[in-house]
């Protein structure tokens, strides 16, 4: 047997492992089922002390290049799974040359699309998923990334206050340049198209489709979304010298769908002004870094933004009790001592382990909260929406921290 490991620190060291056998014949202790989308290579899932890994057989120069991607991709803070190492030049012990394997760390909480139409219901579910991949593909082009396989099955989803937050699971594709040029993003967007009528032709044929999910209308209407997010974070918008107002309108807009803005440039003429985003500075995840900084709690965008809206109605709640504004830093640390930190804690630590993230959990609980109130006409108290969350609903929910292969899941 032979073969060389090239890993990332912080992981285990995978050197129990049948690497001289192939992928596909393992029977490893280690190895667990796990649903997932279509691939065209050999892909099998580890455990390691409660962690998952993904192990994708594949001939030696795309396994390197990919390691190397997705690295350059997790590095430009996109929204991909979590590369861990290569191993290569396998051999088994009759000197048979073995494919390659790449190792990922698998995506906690998330989910195939083939399990988001089997599984526990996501509201407006084909909306949820045009603007989740939509979202994807434009933060993979700012970043100047072709990813050349835009599909369902190379994409996890994580539910995120109620949409959706896509993952680009597959790179081997892709390619890495300074920026895109337009007809490399609409290659893209092209295969984008195709490829995702395919996978609901299939998931129509084996299980159905949402009453008024049309394969093709899906298809187009990505290419419809991508385009209006792209329009919105790229174009370059004119101005007359009394209409400078508009440069904070169009900040406060891109704030709004979750992007920040390091660098504006402004150009005056004699007509008025222009304003150009160049979209290397134009960067997602507004809400979930300043819910990071105030808090230190991790969340998706959504789920930040539902969090943020909670704490800025905590703020309004206790300055009009206390009669005075408090500082910023007083309320946080009160809200998640008396909001957040209790709903937390009453929730079984198994359910959070397991069933969803402690982010989605309080944002279900509130919605929850909300919905209870509504019935009985006057404001239900948390912790009490919080036992009704988890015993009504929270305990009948399916583990989602990996979706194992199980009756309860397989479709078909």
């Amino acid at each position: 047997m032979r073969f060389q490991l090239v890993a990332r620190t912080g992981h285990p060291d995978f050197l129990d492992l049948p690497w001289a056998i192939p992928l596909e014949t393992w029977e490893s202790p280690r190895i667990v089922e796990v649903e997932r989308g279509i691939s065209r290579h050999v892909v099998r899932f580890v455990e390691y002390d409660g962690g998952l890994y993904a192990l994708k057989e594949l001939p030696q120069r795309p396994a390197e290049r990919e390691y190397r991607l997705l690295r350059n991709l997790g590095s430009a803070s996109l929204p991909v799974v979590k590369v861990v190492g290569v191993v290569s030049g396998r051999a088994g012990a009759d000197g048979q040359e073995l494919d390659a394997v790449l190792i990922t760390r698998h995506l906690d909480f998330s989910l195939p699309y083939r399990v988001l139409f089997a599984g526990r219901g996501v509201p407006d579910l084909q909306n949820r998923l045009l603007d989740a991949l939509a979202e994807l593909l434009v933060r993979l082009h700012l970043g100047g990334f072709f990813w050349g396989d835009c599909s369902l099955s190379n994409t996890l989803f994580r539910r995120d206050a109620g949409a959706l937050a896509a993952y680009l699971v597959d790179a081997e594709t892709a390619e890495a340049h300074p920026k895109l040029s337009e007809g490399q993003r609409l290659h893209d967007l092209a295969i984008a198209e195709e490829n995702i009528i395919g996978e609901l032709l299939d998931v129509e044929a084996e299980i159905g489709l949402p009453s008024g999910v049309d394969p093709e209308a899906t298809g187009a209407a990505v290419r419809e979304r991508y385009n209006a997010l792209w329009s919105e974070v790229t174009p370059v918008d004119t101005f007359a010298p009394d209409e400078r107002f508009r440069i904070d309108e169009r900040l406060r807009r891109l704030n709004q769908l979750g992007f920040d803005v390091e660098e504006i440039e402004v150009v005056a003429s004699d007509e008025g002004f222009s304003l150009r985003l160049d979209p290397h500075v134009v960067e997602p995840g507004h809400h979930r870094r300043r819910l990071h900084a105030l808090t230190g709690l991790n969340a998706q965008e959504n789920q930040a933004r539902r969090l943020l809206n909670d704490l800025a109605r905590f703020r309004d709640h206790v300055s009009r009790n206390e009669g005075r504004p408090l500082p910023e830093s007083v309320v946080v640390h009160r809200w998640l001592a008396d909001v957040f930190e209790p709903v937390v804690a009453a929730v079984p630590a198994e359910f959070l382990h397991q069933k969803l993230e402690a982010a989605e959990v309080f944002h279900e609980i509130l919605c929850h909260r909300q919905h209870l109130s509504e019935q009985a006409r006057k404001d239900v108290p948390l912790l009490e929406a919080t036992r009704s969350y988890v015993d009504d609903v929270l305990r009948h929910v399916p583990d989602e921290r990996a979706v194992l292969v199980s009756d309860s899941w397989r479709m078909g």
